[in-house]
């Protein structure tokens, strides 16, 4: 049985993505969003799996730390490092991560750094909040989940990792279903309607989409409430509003039905000279300037491969598969989304590129079809990393390189593993810092065959 008691620690390391380490008579307890260097009181439960403590009181600050430059931080969930600088938070994320892959025995490579995200502030092209009450029967609110909390949310005041139109749309989105008396979706009692405002503003175009997420009971006029919204004056151009019908238990967006309100059904942005369009549901990197940086990072990694073919795992809108374009003989993206697809098929016909084509489906059934083995695969999976028997016939295909471009660290040296156990090896790693005021961080891995 769990053994749970208060205590204070000093916080001496740090652990991916945002784990303070300590250690009490030899027992090492991991406690969440804390920093090296702070003493604090946390509520300790130790158990034959780990032991794990959640802070309630910081006694003492780092020595480092500065004053937050949100007032929401601390209440908000969605930065952990608004209190570093930025010099501070890209040195703790190099080391978490660089830590990861020591602690799991991914050695032998060379180490290329870390590179900045070109933003700091207002980075982030899509922003996806939660409505909710801050307080049981309290008045709507619009915006991130508290920390450490499952239901309440918070309306921010002035989130500065968001673009500055995310806070006009948010607030005229609130006020005008709090004047409508529109009540947000109870996931328990299945009551209410209102669930998730996304927003998606194109940084290099300035093109902006508002997709409104409710249940099927929503009663307002969400055609008044897109016409009204068409009025605001923008420092982007606001082209698309639509509504996303959700029904499902979970709290994530899902698209059970999709409806046009206002303008087109999708924006476009320019990366490194080309355009993409960007549909509702289609996954496109959240920092459009770091983007930059990272596909800069894999199309070096690639080379000159004029006279081979390679595969792009997990395409979305095909953003590596067309950059990669020029570097090769062919290339070839699979993903699983039906629009994502279309949207790639339809970038390429508005790009000019010939030497692409895609694929819709799940790469673990439609890797079998490919008809000449690449000399190169791109792996860039969703957080939870690829499925082990799609690792497993993607080693079957037998590529000289693999780029492996992960967001969550902590699957990429699970799949590592498995990649180095059939004979590739980690040639070279860099850092890409994507998501300033946070504990995550791009990382992309070069790994070469033994027999190449």
């Amino acid at each position: 049985m769990a053994r749970v008691f208060e205590t204070e620690i000093e916080i001496t390391d740090a652990l991916y993505p945002n784990l303070g380490i300590a250690f009490q008579n030899a027992v090492k307890i991991a406690v969440k969003n804390t920093l090296p260097g702070q003493i604090v009181r946390a509520r300790v439960k130790f158990s034959k799996k780990g032991s794990v403590g959640k802070a309630t009181q910081i006694i003492k600050h780092a020595d480092y730390e500065i004053t937050p430059r949100c007032a929401d931080f601390g209440f908000c969930g969605g930065c952990v490092y608004q209190n570093l600088t930025y010099e501070k938070e890209i040195e703790l994320k190099e080391k978490t991560v660089l830590n990861l892959l020591s602690q799991n025995d991914v050695q032998g490579f060379e180490y290329l750094g870390i590179i900045p995200s070109p933003c700091k502030a207002g980075y982030k092209n899509k922003m996806e909040f939660s409505f909710g009450d801050s307080e049981k029967g309290g008045i709507l609110q619009l915006g991130m989940h508290k920390r450490g909390a499952y239901y309440e949310v918070v309306t921010p005041q002035n989130c500065n990792i968001a673009d500055g139109d995310f806070k006009k749309i948010a607030d005229f989105t609130l006020d005008f279903f709090r004047k409508e008396g529109e009540s947000f979706y109870h996931k328990m009692m299945k009551t209410g309607s209102l669930r998730h405002l996304v927003i998606r503003k194109a940084a290099f175009t300035g093109e902006i989409m508002v997709n409104i997420v409710t249940s099927s009971f929503v009663r307002a006029n969400l055609n008044k409430f897109a016409q009204n919204l068409a009025e605001i004056k923008f420092d982007g151009k606001l082209c698309s509003v639509v509504h996303t019908v959700n029904n499902s238990s979970a709290d994530a967006v899902i698209c059970e039905e999709l409806h046009l309100l206002c303008g087109r059904g999708f924006i476009t942005e320019n990366l490194l000279g080309l355009k993409f369009k960007i549909t509702p549901f289609s996954f496109f990197q959240t920092n459009s300037h770091g983007a930059e940086k990272l596909y800069e990072t894999v199309r070096d990694y690639a080379g000159n491969l004029k006279d081979k073919t390679a595969l792009d795992l997990y395409c979305g809108t095909g953003t590596i598969t067309q950059i990669l374009s020029p570097c090769v003989k062919k290339i070839t993206g699979i993903e699983i989304v039906p629009e994502a697809v279309n949207a790639a098929k339809e970038n390429v016909l508005e790009n000019g590129i010939t030497n692409c084509d895609f694929i819709c489906g799940d790469v673990l059934s439609q890797i079998n079809d490919i008809a000449e083995k690449p000399h190169l695969v791109v792996l860039d999976p969703p957080r939870e990393g690829v499925h082990p028997k799609a690792i497993t016939k993607i080693i079957g295909v037998g590529a000289a390189k693999i780029i492996y471009v992960s967001c969550n660290p902590v699957t990429l040296v699970r799949d590592l593993r498995i990649f180095t156990e059939a004979g590739y090896m980690a040639e070279k790693i860099t850092l890409c810092d994507m998501f300033p005021r946070t504990a995550h961080a791009e990382t992309v891995c070069l790994l070469k065959g033994k027999n190449h």
